[in-house]
């Protein structure tokens, strides 16, 4: 088996709002819009009646899928870092104070970049639905 990474895919409940952030507030491209539905992407994704609208943006190495589903699951707890089972999506970026200063002014910071025992400089978002994004120090 050849495995690659193709994406990394995040489920929101308004892909709109949500691809504005990554777009506009991250600087990531768009790739492609695209629908998806019948029985066999129901059965694929085990959501009985499944359809669902994708964006896919330009990560660099790696696509980031958001996909908004019909019908609309329950909501996850909010994500907390040291969580089993948690996740977030990493992206380096050329400086990492400079990316949060950017960043709309009602985008919520867990605390203001620090720089780890390791040296990488870090700060941590989370986009409108409260998924968590890593901004590092390329």
């Amino acid at each position: 088996m050849n495995t690659n990474a193709h994406h990394v895919g995040i489920t929101v409940s308004d892909l709109d709002s949500t691809l504005a952030f990554y777009r506009d507030a991250l600087d990531l491209p768009v790739v492609s819009r695209f629908e998806v539905g019948g029985e066999e992407f129901a059965t694929a994704v085990s959501v009985d009646g499944a359809s669902a609208r994708f964006a896919h943006l330009d990560g660099g190495d790696v696509r980031v899928e958001l996909v908004e589903y019909d019908p609309v699951g329950t909501d996850a707890d909010e994500p907390t870092l040291n969580r089993p089972g948690a996740t977030h999506l990493g992206l380096s970026v050329d400086d990492v104070d400079a990316a949060v200063a950017e960043l709309p002014s009602d985008a919520e910071t867990l605390s203001e970049p620090q720089t780890t025992e390791s040296g990488t400089r870090i700060a941590f978002v989370r986009d409108p639905e409260g998924n968590l994004v890593e901004l590092l120090d390329a």
